[in-house]
């Protein structure tokens, strides 16, 4: 299938500026052995019309194996009608029915809160975006809202260490998170910060997905790989949201194609089914307008 070779040999060097040649391609292969919700809290309507064409007993096919562990195939897709213009390109997001309209329009900030039972109370969709204090969360934001300073970008790690909400064209919220790692912020205010966020995840309602940002600049981090795990153990959706692929490696280091490569492997093992990931470069717009297309098919199934 046409789709499968574009996943197992994805040159995905072809995002990335290299003065050098790239290698012909990377292969992004993983095998889950933890079921983990990824979107929403409800379970998608199964097909009857597509079920009755097909024996009880038929095996299934070496695509569908391949859709079921590897893509992230969203409500209302059956893993066998995936082909290879369906799956966004930098990602292993596959597109259903369910996405929509994903412009920005306007954004306002709504409110900062100190406590999860201070947040909003009127129950609109929100995606929360998470990553360690130097991932670029407030740039990402910017730049999903291509708006200077809707989120405040700082030089220094740590800035935000309050609940943001921002409201997209009146229908649903981004919402900014304090960053972990880095913040400069007393002992105190860091463990507040630990209880305050963990409470949000797990009493949230209205939280659709976790856009985890990883820096695909740097190799993979311990204090990522927890917290992805942690989000899995407690079955929050959850999506890799890979920043900084516009980087060149350095000296030394490897390129972002390839750290992506490495966090995907140390994960694997926690996970039985692919949770969606994606490339993105607040500089370059990389990943942009597809990220915003997966939001939409998140939110408006959420809607239902």
């Amino acid at each position: 299938m046409l789709f499968r070779n574009r996943l197992l040999f994805c040159n995905l060097t072809s995002f990335l500026p290299s003065p050098s040649p790239p290698p012909k391609s990377v292969s992004f292969i993983l095998s889950f052995n933890k079921t983990i919700a990824y979107s929403t809290h409800k379970l998608p309507e199964s097909k009857p019309q597509v079920a009755a064409t097909r024996a009880t007993n038929q095996p299934i096919s070496e695509g569908t194996r391949f859709a079921k562990t590897v893509l992230f195939v969203p409500p209302g897709v059956d893993p066998e009608d995936v082909t290879d213009e369906m799956i966004l390109p930098g990602s292993n997001i596959v597109l259903g029915p369910y996405a929509g309209h994903s412009h920005i329009k306007e954004v306002e900030f709504v409110k900062s809160s100190g406590r999860a039972k201070d947040c909003p109370k009127d129950n609109r969709p929100e995606f929360a975006i998470l990553g360690r204090s130097n991932v670029g969360k407030s740039s990402l934001i910017n730049a999903l809202v291509r708006k200077k300073e809707v989120a405040l970008t700082s030089k220094k790690p740590g800035k935000t260490q309050l609940i943001n909400h921002f409201l997209v064209n009146k229908s649903w919220y981004i919402v900014d998170l304090p960053g972990y790692g880095f913040a400069k912020a007393s002992d105190t205010a860091r463990t507040d910060w630990s209880s305050f966020t963990k409470g949000y995840f797990l009493n949230r309602e209205s939280l659709v997905a976790v856009l985890l940002l990883i820096d695909a600049s740097v190799p993979p981090q311990k204090i990522d790989l927890d917290c992805a795990n942690w989000l899995g153990r407690n079955n929050i959706p959850m999506t890799f949201v890979f920043t900084k692929c516009d980087k060149m490696k350095a000296s030394k280091g490897k390129r972002p194609d390839e750290n992506i490569r490495d966090f995907e492997e140390l994960i694997r093992e926690n996970y039985k089914q692919h949770p969606p990931w994606i490339m993105t470069s607040s500089v370059t717009g990389l990943g942009r307008d597809e990220l915003l297309l997966h939001l939409s098919q998140l939110r408006n199934y959420w809607d239902q």
